[in-house]
């Protein structure tokens, strides 16, 4: 299986209780692009990519994952 033409970006999302005390959405990784195998390994690759200070805070991560 050859590799495929990928981009990934990480967004945080914050709680409601996060929005009442003004945290935004926000952009934790840039759009990335990358070439791999399918889907499944571009979303393994960019959770491994989250920084450490938002590592409690995965339930309110969105990873995008674009195919080319």
């Amino acid at each position: 299986m050859s590799s495929r033409l990928f981009e990934y970006a990480v967004i945080f999302n914050p709680s409601k209780d996060d929005e009442k005390k003004g945290v935004k959405s926000e952009i934790v990784i840039k759009p990335t692009t990358i070439l791999a195998k399918s889907e499944k390994e571009v979303n393994f690759i960019a959770a491994r990519s989250i920084p450490d200070n938002f590592a409690d805070k995965v339930d309110q991560l969105d990873i995008a994952v674009r195919p080319f």
